[in-house]
């Protein structure tokens, strides 16, 4: 477990700067400015954060290596019991300032679990991405998740369904009756050892999802960002931002153990976009591309 502990630092370190290097070259304006933190129970990370470019108005991608005593809270959080824990993962959002521009997140780790002696107990990976558009845009939607299949079937063809499915029952505000934060993509978690897979296995399955990352993102980028687009379709942007907030405070898993565990607040609130709505009971127009939108969030498709 520890050479896994080893190996996936440097993955997640070396695709942080390979990921930052392709938004900036996409954006042509904003630079990542880094910010390196230490964490007062143990380890440390790198913020990396972009804002105001011709693209993207808020992101960041972040590295996160952190160790130290396991609280009653983080514990029961993840189901789990333990003396001490470690874990490393990187985790990026994306918003951009047209609304024809998708927001995306990824998030891609390792958690290791240790007894009172300091001996590992368990270990397992996750991660996945999903992609979060404005308006629907079924081109890009089917590109997106052809990459992600094309990503899984490398390692078996029952995988893509079963985190596709996954994602699918994740990202849902549930208090907003079972309404998704976006189209998708794929979500897993968990990757255990088991009588069909190693520990070896889902490393390099974690690690091949995360570089066909910029492939499964930027050529809708590249497609949508000279849309144009009216102030009717940025008020809808923030409008559904706020569904974004209230999924990331309320229900997400990663923003609850990082908060839990003592976690750098800046860098796990990172992924809040700069501006939101909150209008109260808003509804869209009937027959509107915003309520196509909705309408896919609420019964999600098979997109390839």
């Amino acid at each position: 477990m520890t050479t896994f502990r080893e190996q996936f630092r440097e993955h997640i370190q070396t695709l942080q700067t390979k990921i930052c290097k392709g938004l900036e070259e996409e954006d042509g304006k904003a630079k990542f400015v880094s910010d390196k933190w230490e964490r007062p129970g143990g380890g440390g990370g790198d913020t990396r954060v972009i804002s105001n470019g011709n693209i993207f108005e808020k992101g960041g991608v972040n590295t996160s290596i952190v160790h130290g005593d396991l609280t009653p809270q983080a514990a029961q959080q993840l189901n789990v019991n333990g003396k001490s824990f470690f874990a490393c993962g990187l985790s990026l959002v994306i918003h951009p300032f047209n609304p024809f521009v998708p927001t995306v997140h990824a998030n891609w780790r390792y958690f290791e679990l240790y007894d009172q002696n300091g001996l590992p107990v368990d270990a397992w990976f996750g991660g996945g991405t999903d992609l979060t558009p404005y308006y629907l845009v079924e081109e890009d939607a089917i590109h997106f998740h052809s990459i992600q299949k094309k990503s899984c079937d490398r390692f078996g063809d029952s995988l893509y369904p079963k985190f596709k499915e996954q994602c699918d029952q994740y990202f849902i505000n549930h208090h907003r009756g079972e309404e998704r934060r976006g189209i998708g993509g794929i979500f897993f978690d968990h990757c255990r050892e088991d009588d069909q897979h190693d520990l070896k296995f889902w490393k390099t399955f974690t690690e091949t999802n995360g570089t066909v990352f910029l492939e499964g993102y930027l050529p809708i980028v590249s497609k949508r960002k000279q849309t144009l687009f009216t102030d009717k379709h940025k008020y809808w942007q923030e409008i559904r931002r706020g569904r974004y907030v209230e999924f990331n405070l309320i229900h997400d898993r990663g923003t609850l153990f990082g908060l839990k565990t003592n976690g750098r607040t800046e860098s796990i609130l990172m992924s809040l976009p700069p501006t939101v709505r909150f209008d109260y009971n808003y509804i869209p127009e009937q027959g509107s591309e915003e309520e196509k939108l909705i309408n896919v969030l609420m019964k999600p498709k098979e997109w390839v």
